[in-house]
């Protein structure tokens, strides 16, 4: 399949999933717009690296996802939105009763009052076209829960609902919502914390891997942003067509627990 003529928005795509998605979709066609709240010369040389490896049209657009007016002017800036593509999270860990104010409001607003604005503006150039996907990156945590991530938790599982108010929206249309769900991603981040929690526990770092990070995740094996592009890809796809307002879990089998 290609999508060369289609314009994806991904937000927070400057490394991780996002990046991952990013590349998927322009490998298969698509001009990509990359996002983060930086604006850094190595974020705009993201964008002209795709560009180059895949023969498409790149850019890289700057914008606060914690305040909706940013949100907005992010997609209106963008000028075209098929593939629209929520990815832009935030993570903090404490008890509820512990929980610090200010990081229970970002986690909401990145997390999820984001996909609410960039979908708002989206809608209506998807429907111009004629046709439109929003994806939306959730997690095994929008399916269910942890103890201390009462934000994040609460975050996902609004996006899962308010993927299917998109869906039923827009059923009758050639627009499909969906939530892919993903379990824990062997991302930079990720990565980076295996040393730590291997120290913290003492143990070796695959023995952390295995025993701590991946305990709730069957497989034992970490996601890929590979794998979760390749099923961003696959929604954007024809066969995907009747696929809509349902989410989509990339866990080795967490949520089947």
């Amino acid at each position: 399949m290609s999508l060369k003529g289609k314009t994806a928005i991904i937000t927070g795509s400057n490394s991780g999933i996002g990046l991952g998605v990013a590349r998927a979709l322009a490998a298969a066609g698509a001009d990509v717009v990359l996002n983060s709240y930086t604006d850094r010369d190595e974020d705009h040389a993201l964008a002209e690296e795709i560009a180059k490896a895949h023969g498409v049209t790149a850019r890289y657009i700057a914008a606060d996802l914690s305040k909706g007016a940013e949100a907005r002017r992010l997609i209106e800036k963008a000028g075209r939105c098929d593939i629209l593509v929520n990815n832009a999270g935030i993570q903090h860990v404490a008890p509820i009763d512990e929980f610090p104010v200010d990081k229970w409001d970002a986690i909401i607003a990145i997390n999820m009052s984001s996909a609410f604005h960039t979908t708002a503006v989206a809608l209506p150039m998807m429907r111009e076209a004629g046709w439109g996907r929003v994806i939306n990156i959730a997690s095994a945590h929008g399916l269910t829960a942890s103890p201390y991530k009462s934000a994040y938790i609460t975050a996902k599982h609004g996006v899962v609902g308010m993927t299917k108010t998109v869906a039923l929206e827009t059923a009758r249309e050639k627009i499909t919502a969906n939530a892919i769900c993903p379990g824990y991603v062997l991302t930079p981040l990720v990565e980076a914390q295996i040393p730590d929690t291997a120290k913290k526990y003492g143990m070796t770092e695959e023995e952390a891997k295995q025993k701590v990070i991946l305990e709730r995740q069957p497989s034992k094996e970490f996601a890929t942003v590979e794998q979760i592009g390749g099923t961003a890809v696959f929604l954007c796809s024809d066969a995907a067509d009747q696929i809509t307002g349902t989410t989509i879990s990339v866990d080795g089998g967490w949520t089947a627990l």
